[in-house]
């Protein structure tokens, strides 16, 4: 990787649907040249996804969560089941295996607290092995995103 090649990737951080003409004019490369390079960093797993960040107050999400999840056993078989659970599950937007106080770190959104209350009686009380989980709700979304510099 060079230094168009975090141009590029800083570029399509910010908007991932630039056209190459448009990304051209950012990098002082070619389209082709673009293109050609963007291909390659989607290819070779730099780039995993090119997302639409939704804004969860206005599609009826508006309560975020931030969940640490701490289990009783943490062997293998368990971590993958609460790993495939939190996969799974659509409420969850983020979910961290972390080192620390807890388990695992989940960042997830609901409609409101009843519903939080139903994920919580599906995912953590009807699961013997969580051992507790702290929750903490957000005020205000200060930044949101998931740029990493690259320069």
């Amino acid at each position: 990787m060079d230094g168009f090649d975090a141009k590029i990737l800083d570029a399509i951080q910010q908007d991932a649907r630039l056209t190459a003409d448009a990304l051209s004019e950012r990098v002082g490369l070619s389209p082709d040249a673009c293109r050609k390079r963007l291909a390659r960093l989607r290819a070779s797993g730099v780039v995993e996804a090119e997302i639409a960040v939704l804004a969860p107050d206005k599609v009826g999400r508006g309560l975020i969560l931030i969940v640490e999840v701490t289990l009783q056993n943490e062997r293998i078989a368990d971590l993958d089941r609460f790993k495939d659970r939190m996969r799974d599950a659509p409420e969850v937007m983020q979910c961290y295996y972390v080192t620390g106080n807890a388990d695992f770190v989940l960042i997830l959104s609901a409609r409101d607290m009843a519903d939080y209350d139903d994920f919580t009686r599906r995912h953590f009380f009807s699961e013997e092995n969580v051992l507790r989980f702290r929750t903490s709700a957000v005020m205000d979304r200060v930044k949101v995103g998931f740029s990493v510099p690259v320069t």
